[in-house]
């Protein structure tokens, strides 16, 4: 993985884990355009601190095809899955209590600002968006927007906003389908494949967040979109019933 201590204040991602698990989280603002209740805080342990954002379950807005109160939850989920693909692509993100109730606390990524976020998004060489790409069809993310990519100054992809996905329902709506159809990638079947041996063992990191996230059914979706990656070997296509780019694409 490239370098992304700059993104986060100069901490190692194990670093920033430990300290969004253990620092006090102080609110600095909010982040108005956010749909939900998305704060701008602080945590700091009295020796290392950092940015981060602080999504309170009591803040997050009903919606009519996702169960109230999981947003947070699926958050946590998806670093769970990031994880366990070996592929860093979600910021370190914890479930824990916080100034207004308990919520999804993720390390802030100081983006490079110099890139074009339109023009990355378009990019058919490059691994990293193409990594991403497959880590949305296992997560059925339905809300992939430019503006949640974010390239860190050290050359690493993270993503954001992944508190609607997981669903058990097919809903894959993303801006990256340049490669629809395509084979996937030797890289992808052999990280696919690990997460497979790891959603079949109950005692599995991944398996235990699953399990304290998601619903039953909404588990084993994951278990079988994983399945139907590697027994077809390439990206997912669009649902013919579902819109297949999230609006505003930005």
């Amino acid at each position: 993985m490239t370098d992304t201590a700059d993104a986060f204040d100069g901490l190692s991602p194990a670093l920033g884990l430990d300290l969004l698990r253990t620092g006090e989280l102080t609110v600095e603002g909010r982040l108005t355009s956010a749909s939900n209740a998305t704060l701008y805080c602080t945590v700091s342990d009295g020796v290392h601190s950092a940015a981060c954002v602080y999504k309170p379950v009591a803040g997050e807005r009903p919606l009519w095809d996702f169960p109230d109160g999981t947003l947070a939850g699926r958050e946590v989920s998806a670093y769970a899955v990031s994880e366990a693909l070996g592929w860093a692509v979600v910021p370190p993100t914890v479930h824990r209590g916080g100034p207004f109730g308990e919520g999804m606390v993720q390390l802030w990524v100081h983006g490079d600002t110099t890139v074009d976020l339109v023009a990355l998004s378009r990019r058919t060489d490059s691994a990293a968006l193409r990594r991403m790409a497959v880590f949305d069809a296992v997560i059925n993310n339905s809300d992939r927007k430019i503006g949640h990519l974010l390239p860190t100054p050290g050359g690493h992809l993270y993503g954001c906003d992944h508190g609607v996905s997981l669903a058990e329902e097919y809903k894959l709506r993303t801006v990256l389908w340049q490669w629809q159809g395509q084979p996937l990638p030797e890289e992808a079947l052999t990280a696919l494949s690990s997460v497979r041996v790891q959603l079949r063992e109950p005692d599995s990191t991944l398996s235990r967040e699953l399990a304290l996230h998601l619903s039953g059914p909404e588990a084993y979706a994951v278990r079988s979109r994983v399945d139907l990656l590697i027994d077809h070997g390439i990206h997912p296509y669009p649902a013919p019933d579902w819109p297949s780019v999230p609006w505003p694409p930005i």
